[in-house]
């Protein structure tokens, strides 16, 4: 069986459900899903990525997701939500909410479970990608598999 730990910071919308699901044919995959909420951090590099993806209204909006304690509820619905949605769609899944030290709790992760891969799967953060300090790019020099970033669906999509 593949495994693959499977970085987010939003529950998977449908599509991309299907799109990691599918990754490699028939082969049966496992996923360990690490949620990461972006909760208050980095509020003006996001603020900045939505001036340059044309959605100033969304940058006038910056700062309005819960932090700390309070953006611990919605990501453990994030991420029973899409636990269940992987398992739906025939993976094992387990996960958890990442909290502290996201690219530590990944290194551990993937040297427990001996994982074939990692996959980032976030909305696009262009001023931290710019600058090669997204999760990707840090991962890459930390957790000796194929680190695989792919940009999230809308919920809507």
């Amino acid at each position: 069986m593949f495994t693959s730990v499977l970085m987010i910071e939003k529950p998977l919308a449908p599509a991309d459900v299907e799109f990691v699901t599918t990754l490699h044919g028939d082969d049966p995959v496992s996923f360990v899903v690490l949620m990461q909420p972006r909760g208050k951090q980095d509020v003006l590099l996001r603020a900045i990525d939505d001036v340059a993806l044309g959605e100033f209204e969304d940058a006038v909006r910056e700062g309005g997701e819960p932090g700390g304690a309070h953006a611990a509820l919605p990501a453990e619905q994030g991420l029973s939500h899409t636990l269940e949605a992987l398992r739906a769609a025939g993976s094992e899944a387990v996960g958890q909410v990442v909290e502290d030290h996201p690219l530590d709790l990944l290194k551990s992760v993937v040297d427990e479970t001996g994982a074939d891969e990692v996959i980032v799967l976030t909305a696009p953060h262009f001023v931290e990608e710019f600058f090669h300090r997204d999760w990707a790019s840090r991962a890459r020099h930390k957790v000796g598999v194929p680190v695989l970033k792919l940009f999230s669906h809308a919920a809507d999509d």
